[in-house]
C-alpha cells in the first residue's frame, strides 16, 4: 500500500512554519549519491553532487542520463523533463558549492570515521540555516550530529537501492533533531514522491535490522554446507517468494556494506546473533564485494553469472 508522507506513522500533520528545501546538496557520487540526486532533480530541485573526483562525477552524470532515458523510454518522465533534470545537476568536487543550499545529505560509504570527516569539512561552508542529513544505513544519527555545529538541524534519510526505483525513504530523528528538520525532512520526501517510514535511532533502523541478519544467516548456512548458493537463493526465490535470493541480494548491496551494518549491530546491541559470519568477513578480505567488483557469492565475469561457492 502506498501511504501518503502524511499519514506516515509517527509524522503528524505537515507543520505550516517548516523551512522549505528549496535546493539540494548531496556528498558522494556512487550508486545512492547519485540516486539522490536523480530524483531531486526531476523533482525540480537544483542540486549541487560532490565527490572526491571529476571522474566519478562524470560516472554518475552518465549513471543518470542512462538511466532518466529508461524512463522515457517507459513513458514515466518525458524527454522534455530528463533534459531539464540533467541541466539542474552541477557537479564539483570544492565542498563551497554547498554555500547557498537548504539542504545536504551525505551518501558516502558506510564508514563512521568517513563520513565524521566529511562534515567536519562541509559545516564550515553551509549557511547558518542549512540542513543537515545523512544517508546512513545504520549508524548513530545521534552520534553523527553530535560532530556538527547544527544537530538540531540534524537527521537520517535513508533511500533504498536503487534510489529512482524504490518508494520508500527511512527518517530517523536523532536525539537533538528539532521538529521544524523534521517536517521539513518530510515535505522533501512527499515532493520527491516517496513514502516515509520514521524510526527510533537505534542500530541499522528498521529495514537494514531486519534484511541484513537475514543475509547473514544465508551466509552461514552457505558456512555450514546447509545449501549452495544457488540452492540457498532458489528456496528463497520460490519458497519465500522473493524477487532475489539473499546471497544475489548481498551482492547487489555489497558485500561490504552488509559486514559494516552487521558489525554496527553487533558492537550497539552487544547480542551474539549479530555477530557477522566469518565466510562473509573473508570475501570481503579477499575484495570480492559483489556486483560492483564484479565477484562476490557471484561471478559476474559469466552470464549467467556463476556461484563462487
Amino acid at each position: 500500500m502506498n501511504v501518503d508522507v502524511k499519514a506516515a506513522p509517527g509524522s503528524g500533520p505537515l507543520l505550516s512554519g517548516a523551512p522549505e528545501i528549496a535546493s539540494v546538496g548531496v556528498i558522494g557520487a556512487g550508486q545512492m549519491g547519485n540516486g539522490i540526486a536523480h530524483v531531486c532533480a526531476l523533482a525540480g530541485l537544483p542540486v549541487v553532487l560532490l565527490d572526491v573526483n571529476d571522474q566519478a562525477l562524470d560516472r554518475a552524470m552518465a549513471t543518470m542520463a542512462r538511466n532518466m532515458d529508461r524512463q522515457v523510454k517507459r513513458r514515466i518522465v518525458s524527454e522534455e523533463d530528463r533534459d531539464d533534470a540533467l541541466a539542474r545537476i552541477t557537479t564539483g568536487t570544492d565542498y563551497a558549492l554547498f554555500g547557498s543550499c537548504d539542504f545536504v545529505i551525505e551518501a558516502a560509504t558506510e564508514k563512521e570515521e568517513v563520513k565524521r570527516d566529511i562534515f567536519k569539512t562541509l559545516v564550515p561552508h553551509l549557511k547558518p540555516d542549512a540542513l543537515l542529513a545523512s544517508n546512513t544505513s545504520s549508524i548513530s544519527i545521534t552520534r553523527l550530529a553530535a560532530g556538527t555545529d547544527r544537530a538540531e538541524k540534524f537527521i537520517g534519510m535513508h533511500f533504498m537501492n536503487p534510489v529512482p526505483v524504490m518508494k520508500l525513504v527511512e527518517i530517523i530523528r536523532g536525539i537533538a533533531t528539532d521538529e521544524p528538520t523534521f517536517q521539513a525532512v518530510l515535505a522533501l520526501a512527499r515532493k520527491l514522491n516517496k513514502t516515509t517510514a520514521v524510526a527510533e535511532d537505534f542500530p541499522a533502523f528498521i529495514v537494514n535490522r531486519i534484511l541484513v541478519p537475514m543475509i547473514n544467516e544465508a551466509v552461514y548456512a552457505l558456512y555450514e554446507g546447509v545449501g549452495s548458493v544457488p540452492a540457498i537463493d532458489t528456496a528463497m526465490k520460490l519458497g519465500a517468494n522473493h524477487p532475489m535470493g539473499p546471497l544475489e541480494l548481498a551482492d547487489f548491496i555489497g558485500l561490504d556494506t552488509c559486514l559494516s551494518v552487521m558489525q554496527v549491530l553487533y558492537d550497539g546491541l552487544s547480542d551474539s546473533k549479530y555477530r557477522p559470519c566469518p565466510l562473509l568477513v573473508k570475501y570481503v578480505e579477499a575484495g570480492w564485494l559483489g556486483r560492483k567488483t564484479g565477484r562476490g557469492f557471484y561471478d559476474y565475469a559469466q552470464d549467467p553469472p556463476r556461484p563462487t561457492r
